[in-house]
């Protein structure tokens, strides 16, 4: 079986790009929660204090995922979290398995402690979520090589494909995992950033199969600023979810990984959903949702392949298409291929290889909040403007996205044989 190795010289843990911002300034009323908070001496207790994990029970069951404190554990980013899932579900010898392409910092946690993680292929429509047939084969083939699968990581609205998993493909998977024995963790940071929420259909693995997922969500998705670390995990109302609670506290204990107390009460605030935070929220969705169209148009003309993005601040464009005149610049790969485009674009423009994809795809990872400007007045403007394509820092930087995506369509067409 085929299992993601770090690359040469790199070490056993190689970190990839951070979530994708949205370009923002921080929201006022978060910024006075938190200086409310600063001069607070006491740490917050490890996995939350009591009105945090209330406000992200009340988030949860707004979503249709009732639950109760003792269910949820708050963490310093979903990184941390992640960390301390896998070490309780896979840290004594068992394997871990993730989609191809996932976010890039899932497969990292598994090295971290010394597990393979094998890659499942996605299937044409979306990403984040294994085939269930290739899932079913990979379990197969990892147990005859004697490994022992038992973590499955996947995400519904997905980094970095941007695409959001139907429900009768999710059902499939989720029921073929469970069928093998699986745990299920569902990252859905991205859940409250869909494109087009009153046309994409999202559903969590927990309303499927509730005693075999727990769910993850870091709140720099849709609430907080990335630079405020915060996530929060629901566990299964069951003996085996309450033991995993336990032991992840254990974890987190052991790791000292607590939540700075300024942070907390910004994230007890957000996961309330008071009127700012959701008019912010909701701007935002939209802004990087048109921006996001229009850098997708961009990258379609240009000769190249994307899947429309439905969630998130962010595409991921195959330039496979072009692959005979990027050879002539010497780009073979992803790693290169990054390399090129994130000197050409000013921005970045992580490969594919960040997120678990093969090393010779050409593709990549692009952003849309590099896209707002360059100050936060700029960011601002784009928020409240009824055109926020048109204001000239945004024409600007889609401009010059689109003319270094077509100087590529034309040396493609430069390449083409003679008819």
């Amino acid at each position: 079986m085929r299992r993601t190795d770090p690359g040469e010289g790199h070490g056993p843990v190689r970190y990839g790009p951070p979530l994708p911002g949205d370009g923002l300034p921080v929201l006022p009323e978060l910024s006075a929660v938190v200086a409310a908070a600063a001069d607070r001496p006491a740490a917050q207790p490890v996995g939350g204090a009591p009105a945090l994990l209330e406000a992200a029970c009340g988030y949860w069951t707004r979503r249709g995922l009732p639950c109760v404190p003792d269910q949820v554990a708050a963490g310093p980013g979903a990184p941390a979290l992640l960390l301390a899932l896998t070490a309780a579900l896979a840290g004594d010898g068992a394997d871990v398995l993730v989609p191809r392409p996932c976010a890039a910092w899932w497969a990292p946690y598994a090295r971290l402690l010394g597990r393979p993680a094998f890659h499942v292929p996605t299937p044409a429509e979306s990403g984040g979520v294994p085939d269930p047939y290739a899932l079913l084969e990979t379990v197969r083939r990892v147990r005859a090589e004697g490994g022992d699968p038992r973590l499955l990581v996947l995400s519904v609205a997905d980094d970095p494909t941007a695409t959001v998993t139907p429900p009768e493909l999710l059902h499939e998977t989720v029921e073929a995992a469970t069928g093998e024995g699986l745990h299920l963790v569902s990252d859905e940071t991205w859940r409250d950033t869909l494109h087009a929420p009153h046309e994409t259909v999202l559903l969590s693995p927990a309303e499927m199969w509730p005693d075999q997922v727990t769910v993850v969500t870091d709140l720099a998705g849709a609430l907080l600023p990335p630079g405020w670390p915060a996530a929060v995990a629901r566990f299964p109302a069951t003996d085996d979810g309450r033991h995993l609670h336990a032991r992840v506290l254990d974890i987190l204990t052991a790791l000292g990984a607590r939540i700075a107390t300024p942070v907390a009460a910004a994230a007890g605030y957000a996961l309330d959903e008071p009127t700012p935070v959701v008019e912010r929220r909701e701007a935002a969705v939209r802004l990087h949702a048109r921006v996001a169209a229009a850098a997708h148009a961009a990258v379609l003309a240009a000769g190249a392949l994307a899947r429309p993005p439905q969630a998130g601040r962010h595409l991921y464009a195959d330039l496979g298409p072009l692959r005979e005149p990027l050879a002539a610049q010497g780009v073979g790969d992803a790693q290169e291929l990054e390399d090129l485009l994130t000197a050409r674009l000013g921005m970045p423009a992580p490969g594919g290889h960040r997120f678990g994809d093969d090393l010779g795809a050409l593709r990549v990872r692009l952003a849309t909040g590099p896209l707002l400007g360059g100050t936060d007045e700029e960011r601002t403007e784009c928020l409240t403007s009824p055109e926020p394509l048109e204001l000239p820092h945004v024409h600007s930087a889609l401009t010059s996205l689109r003319s270094a995506l077509d100087d590529l369509r034309d040396d493609a067409r430069r390449w083409e044989p003679p008819r």
